[in-house]
């Protein structure tokens, strides 16, 4: 994610410093964005090394062809869930160095009305990271069932309000198709009754219809699920989330990982049946008091670190 200067990237030397660059290895940035962390990366690398980028967003496949000049760098124009894919397709599972997400909304994103992910910008209600398939937010607010929006905005939005959003959703849709950003926020507004100070009222239902529009928490689950495979041996995966559905995520997947499978009590078992997959290679970072008043957008950002086991570990 990124500041609203696109050339700041939220925990940039973090992340990448968590994955313990090898000169000559081969790692993936999943989420391009603006090209922040795989420029690092790239500078990290001799000219043995190799950098493999994604990114569904159709502006950042535009701006990765800046990139292309550079030998050891390629970029596909895809989702991170079907990374296990991509690597089957060119020899590469299980001899990845290192994989880096950075995940969520980036602010360039958010900064552009015409994205439709701001409820403070007016816009056409999109929210689609790649704009070029799927759902629009517009299309799925305007047809809806009323318990299918309530179960969105409280899955992913955790909005305590979220069948009020609701009905106001669809009371206000049987006059008039909804079309635009503010006048999601203003229906919004207009159907919670209590609000607080310290965050407008749309936040939550807009992360929410944001989340399940991308299906990023599908994504995120699919890509873990295939971290193992994917990574070689002592490969690190470093994961900046930016809201509690994420590193929820990010945080049981390593626990489980490293812990490995439950055994029922009473039952003896070396370490070798545990089948422990991963070791935890830090607690959460989070951005510094400095990064966070250069750039406030970075105060939610939390970064995890792991790494594959080896097998004489």
């Amino acid at each position: 994610m990124t500041s609203a200067n696109p050339h700041t990237t939220v925990l940039l030397n973090e992340a990448v410093d968590g994955l313990d660059i090898q000169a000559h290895g081969i790692y993936i940035d999943g989420t391009f964005g603006r090209g922040g962390h795989s420029r690092l990366i790239l500078n990290k690398l001799s000219d043995k090394g190799h950098l493999i980028a994604i990114d569904r967003d159709l502006q950042a496949a535009e701006l990765a062809k800046s990139f292309a000049k550079d030998p050891r760098f390629k970029f596909y124009h895809q989702d991170f869930a079907g990374l296990k894919q991509l690597m089957q397709q060119q020899g590469l599972l299980g001899k990845v160095n290192g994989i880096l997400l950075d995940l969520g909304v980036s602010s360039p994103q958010l900064d552009q009305a015409e994205r439709g992910f701001s409820f403070s910008k007016d816009g056409p209600l999109d929210m689609r990271m790649d704009t070029s398939q799927g759902v629009s937010a517009k299309d799925w607010v305007n047809s809806a069932a009323i318990e299918d929006m309530k179960r969105v905005f409280k899955e992913y939005g955790e909005e305590k309000f979220a069948l009020r959003i609701a009905r106001g959703i669809a009371e206000y849709r049987e006059n008039k198709k909804i079309e635009s950003t503010l006048e999601l926020a203003k229906i919004i507004d207009q159907a919670t009754p209590v609000k607080d100070k310290h965050k407008h009222p749309a936040t939550r239902t807009f992360q929410a219809i944001r989340i399940f529009i991308n299906d990023e928490l599908g994504q995120l689950r699919q890509s873990l699920d295939s971290m193992f495979e994917v990574l070689a041996e002592g490969g690190r995966m470093s994961i900046i989330s930016f809201h509690s559905l994420e590193d929820r995520m990010v945080k049981r997947f390593i626990k489980q990982e490293s812990q490995g499978r439950p055994i029922p009590k009473g039952i003896p078992v070396v370490t070798s049946d545990l089948e422990i997959n991963f070791k935890k290679m830090s607690k959460a970072i989070k951005a510094s008091a400095e990064e966070i008043k250069q750039n406030p957008r970075s105060r939610s950002a939390i970064l995890r670190i792991a790494e594959k086991v080896k097998v004489n570990d």
